[in-house]
């Protein structure tokens, strides 16, 4: 079996991202690690537009790669984690992300060779309007719609609580 344009692509979207993450997780300095994971952000949009769902891929890059990496840059500035970052190695992380590691490549193999999970999404045909705002809306707002409202009502408590708290501190400091 020849490999396809498609699949090369993939293949080597799926390494550059596999290395940004990499690169995130052992860059020693906190700016980096926030650039490697735009970049990462950036990898997973291209393949989300290789599923033909440029919807979510646009929502990738607005919503992670633009809005909240602009928080954590702003927040690594802000903390100057640039001068503080010293961590000490403990003795059970490296056998428990070698193991770990070991369970996600048993898990992706198990499911590739079985066509279950993600080997039957990556092998089967995708379904037409797949990733378009129509039908993440009917999804959202049919299979999902409990969990969505309550998400909404939990972001409304949370939002009047911090005004409340900002204005009772502000009148208390008075």
């Amino acid at each position: 079996m020849t490999p396809t344009p498609d699949l090369i692509v993939f293949g080597l979207l799926a390494v550059l991202a596999i290395a940004s993450a990499v690169m995130t997780l052992a860059s020693r300095h906190a700016v980096y690690s926030a650039l490697f994971l735009v970049l990462n952000f950036l990898v997973i949009a291209v393949l989300f537009l290789l599923l033909h769902a440029p919807f979510i891929a646009l929502i990738q890059i607005t919503v992670y790669a633009g809005a909240i990496m602009v928080l954590f840059l702003f927040v690594i500035m802000l903390l100057g984690l640039e001068k503080t970052r010293t961590m000490s190695k403990l003795r059970w992380q490296a056998p428990s992300s070698v193991l770990l590691a070991v369970i996600l490549a048993g898990t992706l193999v198990y499911a590739v060779v079985n066509k279950q999970g993600v080997g039957r999404a990556l092998l089967e045909p995708l379904q037409s309007g797949f990733g378009s705002p129509a039908e993440v809306g009917r999804v959202l707002f049919n299979q999902y719609l409990v969990p969505f409202e309550v998400t909404s009502v939990l972001l409304l408590v949370a939002m009047v609580g911090a005004i409340f708290l900002s204005t009772f501190k502000r009148r208390s400091s008075e």
